[in-house]
């Protein structure tokens, strides 16, 4: 928990210190982010520190933000690359239409082709 003076403000020392005990959350909760290291109530070191915590949050927070945007243009493509692999399917819609029966699931159309006549043959009488 972070100290707090008289009116309920924490203290920014207190914030930084918290950050030192290993109260991550709670520092960040208390307005971390928002203390500014010019503070007159900030040693030098806590100051130096201040500067060097706030910045590795951003860049740890900037670096979430790339790995969820990346995650998602993944996920996208990879919906966008199925669609194009159902047979006949809408590029605009995604809607595949149902392959007919017998016709080789998941042949290319000139194997499925080649697959029914051979198979036409095969039942022929002979």
């Amino acid at each position: 928990m972070v100290p707090a003076a008289a009116d309920g403000v924490r203290q920014p020392a207190g914030v930084i210190a918290s950050w030192r005990n290993g109260d991550r959350d709670g520092a960040i909760e208390a307005g971390l982010m928002a203390l500014d290291a010019a503070d007159p109530g900030l040693s030098a070191d806590d100051a130096l520190q201040l500067r060097a915590i706030q910045a590795a949050l951003h860049a740890a927070w900037a670096a979430r933000e790339r790995h969820r945007q990346r995650s998602a243009r993944l996920s996208r493509r990879a919906a966008e690359r199925d669609r194009r692999r159902t047979p006949g399917a809408d590029p605009q819609t995604g809607a595949g239409a149902a392959p007919a029966a017998g016709a080789g699931v998941g042949l290319p159309p000139a194997a499925a082709a080649a697959l029914a006549r051979a198979k036409a043959r095969a039942a022929m009488p002979r």
